[in-house]
């Protein structure tokens, strides 16, 4: 009598699939990632300007709240990175309506959770971890640089323009550059996986993994568009956010699209 298939190895048999089938890029291919998220946001830009705009009303938030203290502003601004991928799901939502032939429409990327609720929570709490880890080490630098008392905001801004404390700037910038490139290296496809393939979050992070190592100079380029669109939207007053997350969301699930190209089903 034949035994029943085991789960796990099926699993397992899935993920090593689409181990296999991931592509190489050309290192090129970030540009052709941004136009074509650029094309999802003028075909729908009402929904996707949305996200752009909630995302804006986050970082003012951040400032209004705790504008006071800039070192934990700082932190928290530096968790856009960490939390974005997450946060953007609904534009992968967006850009895969638009991909099977309907029109995209606000209300169902709303949801798109649902589909896969409990792996998209424990990627979250994954990185919601990182987060904090990240807020807490933002925090010890600053006390390690500054052990005599934080300047003022205005101060600490001229310093970094004059780059007067070049070993703060440097060592912030090294360990703020880890925890992102952690970050960017699981979550690379790993939810619109979890959306799209309904793939549980730790075959999804591997994976991800996997196409970084696969990937890297393509990869490279596409972190360095990432954090080049999202310092434009800070360094506008976060105003800039309204369109570079919604390119960059659209972007994203176009990069999983050439990446984990359909066939790998």
């Amino acid at each position: 009598m034949t035994p029943p298939p085991d789960a796990t190895s099926e699993t397992q048999a899935d993920s090593g699939s689409l181990l296999a089938t991931i592509a190489r890029v050309h290192i090129g291919a970030p540009f052709t990632w941004l136009a074509k998220g650029l094309s999802d946001v003028h075909a729908a830009p009402t929904a996707s300007l949305f996200y752009g705009i909630v995302f804006a009303i986050m970082g003012w938030a951040i400032v209004f709240f705790y504008g006071h203290a800039y070192s934990l502003t700082v932190a928290l601004i530096g968790g856009f990175m960490l939390l974005g991928p997450g946060l953007a799901m609904g534009l992968y939502g967006l850009s895969r309506q638009r991909e099977s032939g309907q029109v995209p429409r606000l209300q169902p990327s709303l949801t798109i959770w649902r589909v896969n609720l409990s792996n998209l929570g424990i990627f979250a709490l994954v990185t919601g971890v990182v987060f904090l880890i990240w807020a807490r080490a933002s925090m010890v630098v600053f006390a390690v640089f500054y052990s005599s008392g934080l300047p003022t905001a205005d101060d600490f801004l001229r310093e970094l323009l004059a780059f007067e404390n070049a070993e703060f700037v440097i060592a912030y910038l090294f360990i703020g550059s880890g925890f992102a490139a952690f970050i960017f290296s699981i979550s690379v496809v790993a939810v619109p996986l979890m959306l799209d393939r309904d793939k549980d979050a730790i075959s999804a992070m591997l994976l991800s993994l996997a196409t970084v190592a696969k990937n890297p100079l393509p990869m490279l380029v596409w972190a360095a568009l990432i954090v080049t669109l999202a310092g434009i939207g800070f360094a506008t007053a976060f105003t800039g956010l309204i369109v570079t997350i919604p390119v960059l969301g659209h972007a994203t699930w176009h990069a999983y699209r050439a990446l984990i190209p359909p066939t790998a089903d």
